[in-house]
């Protein structure tokens, strides 16, 4: 979120512009601001390699908040913004954060989060008033102070946490070398390199910023000094709309955008110009295979996919021609160097799902936290894992098969239920589907179905037969939904992660699963 040289250059190009208010920052203004900002932060007690958090919906001085550490040597950490007070405190706590920026939206969680963190000494709201101690408004903290960069600028750099899907979040701790605020980290050099950005390049953001891949996409867009165009929120249509308005070039998204574009009415998907488009990565959660080739047919040969945590340990990436001729892939290996184990930590046979572990490709750690950072290693610490399965084809390319932790075994057999939630979303009356497995006497397990019905489709028992039906047309049987059930929306992060594991706590109550 660094404005860089282009605050000088072309102080008027506007650095992004929020998608609904309109409201436009320019590069000139955006230095001024996190400049100011770092000012504060530097007068506030901390130095080069402390921490401070953000914790807001995507809004207008957002990018501020980030850029301020990006200049001053600082860790920020972009919370959750649907996160509890008791979620947002144990981040605040485990991040040893000092300082906490926030909106008047979130305002009431951000205190009651703070009486549970009491290492946070200060808290600034940027929309909204304070109470003059320990909690400020942003505007009213920075007046006067200079707009020029403090004297001992350094990279910074964010300390972003693990969705906690399947658990309690894990701050992702990269090491940050002393260098000056333009010179990025090698990951997102090499980031920029693979996604082609460019000088003059419009972004359009479609997800919080709190998650690591919007949030490093702008940034890359700045670097580049390009324009980030931020929605508040996804909205199918207006997505189409901004892309035509302003001339986006370059955009990443998550496989639930895809399918709640391609369910817009046939007029509307027509009704705007998407030439601009030069390419539209993915990536986030599986993309079934059905919804990728309707993207496909319907945007042409622009889809990017990658597959990669957070924790940047490993790295793959096919471009459509690549995709197209290996259906389902996430890619070939580009950074680090992949095994596929079994759990004897053996190789699995070629095409056969085993753990991914990867030789990592950039070091991490999850900070203040070595028992977990442990886990994640293999017995000899070369090697990483983030729990995912999959297997390669003969030609290298990667295929993901689920999540370790939601593999169902029904009568002693492996079953992975990502293959029917990619056929239940393409159903035309669903609209998001969750499977996963659930007690029985017999088998141990057996397959459940949760689905959202698409508006004005009625949550039925003939619904539900009609949807067993279908996974039966498609599928073997024991990969099939027994029974469905249905809710008004399901638990999922607008980033494209699902909480899959609160909807199957329903369902197992005080026994316990295999999976904890």
């Amino acid at each position: 979120m660094y404005p860089g040289p282009y605050a000088r250059t072309d102080p008027d190009h506007p650095a992004f512009v929020m998608a609904t208010s309109g409201e436009t920052v320019s590069y000139g203004e955006l230095e001024r601001r996190t400049n100011r900002l770092a000012h504060y932060l530097r007068r506030a007690g901390l130095g080069r390699l402390d921490h401070y958090s953000v914790f807001m919906e995507n809004n207008a001085r957002y990018v501020e908040c980030c850029g301020a550490g990006e200049r001053s040597g600082l860790y920020y950490t972009c919370i959750n913004s649907y996160l509890t007070a008791e979620e947002v405190a144990y981040i605040l706590t485990n991040s040893r954060s000092r300082v906490l920026i926030t909106s008047q939206a979130k305002l009431p969680v951000a205190l009651a989060a703070m009486a549970l963190a009491p290492a946070v000494e200060r808290c600034l709201v940027v929309d909204g008033p304070g109470d003059g101690a320990a909690v400020a408004n942003l505007d009213e903290a920075l007046a006067g102070l200079p707009e020029t960069p403090i004297p001992d600028e350094s990279l910074g750099t964010a300390m972003l946490y693990s969705s906690g899907t399947t658990g309690r979040p894990k701050g992702i701790l990269r090491p940050l070398p002393e260098s000056p605020p333009d010179q990025a980290l090698p990951l997102y050099g090499w980031i920029d390199n693979l996604f082609r950005y460019r000088g003059g390049m419009v972004y359009l953001s479609p997800a919080p910023l709190y998650h690591s891949a919007p949030h490093i996409s702008v940034n890359l867009t700045l670097r580049r000094g390009g324009t980030a165009v931020i929605m508040e929120h996804f909205d199918p249509e207006q997505y189409l709309a901004l892309v035509e308005r302003y001339r986006v070039t370059h955009s990443q998204l998550v496989p639930t955008m895809f399918s709640r574009m391609l369910k817009l009415p046939k007029e509307v998907r027509e009704r705007y110009d998407l030439s601009s488009l030069e390419i539209a990565i993915h990536a986030a959660a599986p993309c079934p295979p059905q919804v990728k080739a309707a993207m496909i047919d319907w945007w042409g040969p622009i889809l990017f996919e990658y597959y990669g945590a957070t924790e940047a340990m490993g790295f793959t990436a096919c471009d459509t021609a690549e995709w197209l001729a290996h259906r389902g892939t996430v890619g070939r290996v580009l950074a680090g160097e992949l095994h596929v184990l079994d759990d004897a930590m053996n190789p699995s046979p070629k095409g056969e799902p085993g753990a991914l572990w990867f030789k990592m490709a950039n070091p991490f750690e999850y900070f203040e936290d070595p028992a977990r950072t442990a886990e994640s290693r293999s017995p000899d610490g070369t090697m990483a894992t983030v729990g995912d399965v999959g297997y390669v084809d003969d030609d290298g390319f990667l295929y993901l098969t689920d999540r370790a932790t939601f593999m169902i075994i029904s009568g002693g057999v492996n079953i992975y239920p990502q293959e029917c939630e990619n056929l239940l979303i393409t159903h035309p009356k669903v609209a998001d589907a969750a499977v996963f497995g659930v007690p029985n006497e017999d088998m141990g397990e057996e397959v459940k179905a949760v689905v959202q019905p698409m508006p004005g489709c009625d949550a039925c028992p003939e619904l539900a037969a009609e949807l067993v039906a279908f996974c039966r047309e498609h599928l073997a049987g024991l990969k099939c939904p027994r029974t469905i059930d249905f809710e008004d929306e399901l638990p999922r992060l607008p980033t494209g992660k699902l909480y899959k594991r609160l909807l199957r706590d329903r369902y197992w109550g005080d026994r316990k699963s295999r999976i904890m």
